[in-house]
């Protein structure tokens, strides 16, 4: 395991404490819904954007432990997005990183109120951020403000829509390229954006390095979803953790548009882009610079 594997595995443990603490346990009424939340929940997963959290807040200076109720709101916030995407009016999965999906387990109907909750959930905990012992109040409340921002219309929910418009819709070749880069710059990229960001901003950061580190959240959001793309076509399916394909619903994609050997080209790009980002952290930012490589070399 590498220092980066292991870094990212320290901040899921942590992170996965605090969920643990934080979420209500299915004893507690209506027992079903907290039951499906925590199902969704602890199904596993990189907890890559709290580790964008945690990190973006040491390289601006802050402390890791402040920023734990915000970089928690941020898996769980993710979490009731892949709940809803698995949806049959949605993406219609029937697995999701292994396992039965949310709607699979516990029906359609409870699996859109655990979606909700989980949404609803993320921003009671990045309340509590405004309490933390040395937090400012008016940091974690721009904090709310830009995970809200890219939550929504502007955001990942502005993405998924236009994916759902997308879906064999007829395009020509430019308009194709535009919509896969207004789709995924959205639907993937804003909540990776808002996480650097929100760990920046609870931190007390400079504009000058928000914007750096939002610079690198675009580039490596980007190369996230080309990676992803790839991987649904030539990745291990038991290693993905799911049936099918985007290809066989009909999906937009890097791969479908440009093909894969341009996709991977593309990829490696956009990691370039995202060191470069990085250049006014100096050494510093190595964990990121590493972060950018493992997100295209990844397996699943």
């Amino acid at each position: 395991m590498s220092l980066l594997e292991k870094a990212m595995a320290r901040v899921s443990a942590r992170v996965d404490r605090a969920l643990d603490r934080f979420l209500l346990r299915e004893g507690i009424a209506p027992s079903v819904i907290h039951k499906a939340m925590r199902y969704s929940v602890f199904a596993g997963g990189k907890r890559l954007r709290p580790f964008l959290c945690v990190g973006a807040a040491e390289l601006c200076g802050g402390r890791a432990e402040r920023v734990i109720p915000t970089a928690c709101a941020l898996e769980v916030l993710h979490t009731y997005s892949l709940v809803h995407d698995d949806l049959p009016s949605m993406d219609d999965d029937d697995l999701r990183r292994g396992r039965p999906t949310s709607h699979k387990v516990f029906g359609e109907g409870m699996a859109i109120l655990a979606g909700d909750a989980l949404l609803t959930f993320a921003f009671e905990l990045m309340a509590r951020n405004a309490r933390v012992k040395g937090v400012k109040p008016a940091w974690a409340l721009a904090a709310v403000e830009t995970v809200a921002r890219e939550a929504g219309t502007l955001g990942m929910v502005g993405g998924q829509a236009a994916d759902l418009e997308a879906e064999d819709a007829e395009f020509d070749a430019r308009a194709r390229e535009g919509m896969l880069h207004f789709i995924h710059s959205r639907k993937t990229g804003a909540l990776i954006r808002a996480s650097l960001r929100a760990g920046a901003l609870l931190s007390g950061a400079s504009a000058k390095k928000v914007k750096a580190l939002d610079a690198y959240g675009e580039k490596i959001g980007m190369a996230f979803q080309i990676a992803d793309d790839i991987l649904d076509i030539i990745g291990d399916k038991a290693l993905l953790g799911k049936r099918g394909s985007d290809r066989d619903n009909g999906k937009l994609t890097f791969p479908a548009v440009y093909g894969l050997e341009e996709s991977q080209d593309r990829a490696r790009e956009a990691v370039a882009g995202a060191k470069k980002a990085l250049r006014l952290f100096g050494r510093r930012a190595r964990q990121f610079e590493e972060l950018a490589d493992f997100i295209i070399e990844r397996r699943k």
